[in-house]
């Protein structure tokens, strides 16, 4: 037997088998992905496909015919419902067994639900899967007034896709302030102040404690934590996601809010590995135990799999070797508007903030620190200082002790000159 399985077939999944025969793997790759679609690309789901045209084929991650070629045997509309680790083996919701050599969990997240009363009312939507994506989209055509419960990058890259529309929207947050998990606050004000510039009712601090419906059972309203009614003929939820371990727990794998994996990303068993939303690695460049929601992660960790399993059945070469750590920056981005952010790093909430530009004029950056370390950098319209974050937060520490909050401040001089200090 020579065969890796993949479960999931997300941007994880997708990459990680892509990745195996890029890297010359001769193995068998199975690909399983309990959706029926074609793996599709998930981040335009809250941006340009809500537009009031867009095409799913724009969406495509890794069509059929394309897996046909790469010998990748893509079996769709499907679960792995067990793994029997000891025989080494996967059972299939059809009631196939497949053997395996390595095992990659790409199993992904899934939406935080809404649990107050009215949440099942028609007209109450999440946005995870393309179908859920398509029927809002269609909702959004007659819509009124839309309610989006969370303010992090999802709840306010709808926002933004719903106000083109010229659709009244409002944006309830129970935190202090939006995208609170991964921005400054002086970053988290520019955004709420360019939103409400542009109609976008923003409500920070406040929760929804009911969903009412209307004459047609439908949702019509919302009741906030703070007494108010809301009215809402679609309410989005956007409230965060939660890791899908329950596959990993049957296996008695290790798990706490995510799959946990080593340094090389191989689970509590050596033969099984987990990528992507659902896993919890230990991240060299912070030094903090994390699991990261974002494509760059997904990608890269699929991509280090692939390379780890690869090396395992043809001579080494370089970036192969199998005792390496993986060790990438982490990095994320969202686009509103006429606005893309841009974050490489990661900083706690404790971190202090240097502003480099003017926010006012619509292009700055904020850099944050941990003591007297650079650990993160926020980009708006300034790509060159998050192309230049990503160098100098990758740097060798001698030289990122050099970069202070005074080296940082002046707008004017380029971040990418500190590589040189």
């Amino acid at each position: 037997m020579n065969r890796t399985v993949i479960v999931g077939a997300g941007t994880a999944g997708v990459h990680a088998a892509m990745e195996l025969r890029h890297r010359g793997y001769a193995g068998g790759v199975l690909l399983v992905g309990e959706e029926n679609h074609e793996p599709y690309d998930r981040p335009p789901l809250s941006k340009e496909f809500l537009k009031p045209v867009a095409e799913p084929d724009t969406l495509r991650l890794l069509p059929a015919q394309i897996a046909r070629d790469r010998g990748i045997d893509l079996r769709l509309g499907l679960l792995v419902t067990d793994i029997r680790a000891t025989a080494q083996e996967v059972v299939l919701s059809d009631g196939s067994i497949v053997g395996y050599d390595h095992l990659v969990l790409a199993t992904g997240a899934r939406g935080r639900p809404l649990t107050v009363p009215g949440a099942d009312l028609p007209g109450v939507w999440g946005l995870r899967r393309l179908e859920e994506a398509e029927a809002l989209r269609k909702a959004l055509d007659g819509a009124d007034d839309v309610l989006i419960v969370g303010g992090g990058f999802i709840g306010l890259e709808v926002a933004a896709a719903v106000r083109a529309r010229g659709t009244r929207v409002t944006v309830v947050e129970f935190l202090p302030r939006v995208m609170a998990r991964v921005l400054s606050p002086q970053m988290a004000r520019y955004f709420t102040q360019a939103h409400r510039h542009r109609g976008v009712e923003i409500l920070i601090g406040t929760g929804v404690t009911a969903v009412i419906a209307g004459p047609l059972g439908t949702a019509s309203a919302v009741v906030l934590s703070d007494g108010r009614t809301i009215p809402a003929d679609v309410v989005v939820v956007g409230i965060g996601v939660q890791p899908v371990t329950e596959l990993a727990e049957r296996a008695g794998l290790h798990t706490t809010d995510g799959i946990v994996v080593d340094g090389r990303l191989r689970t509590s068993d050596p033969r099984i590995y987990a990528v992507g939303d659902c896993a919890r690695f230990d991240c060299v460049v912070s030094g903090r135990d994390l699991r990261l929601e974002s494509i760059q992660n997904a990608v890269d960790q699929a991509r280090f799999v692939a390379g780890q399993i690869a090396a395992g059945h043809r001579p080494q070469a370089d970036g192969d070797a199998q005792g390496s750590s993986y060790a990438a920056l982490p990095w994320f981005w969202s686009e509103q508007y006429d606005m893309k952010l841009q974050i490489a790093g990661v900083a706690s909430a404790e971190a202090e903030s240097v502003v480099r530009g003017d926010s006012a004029s619509g292009s700055f950056s904020v850099c944050r620190f941990q003591g007297e370390r650079l650990v993160a950098v926020e980009s708006v319209n300034r790509a060159k200082d998050h192309l230049a974050a990503r160098k100098l937060l990758t740097a060798d520490p001698a030289r990122l002790r050099r970069v202070t909050r005074e080296s940082v401040a002046n707008g004017e001089t380029a971040l990418r000159a500190l590589l040189d200090v």
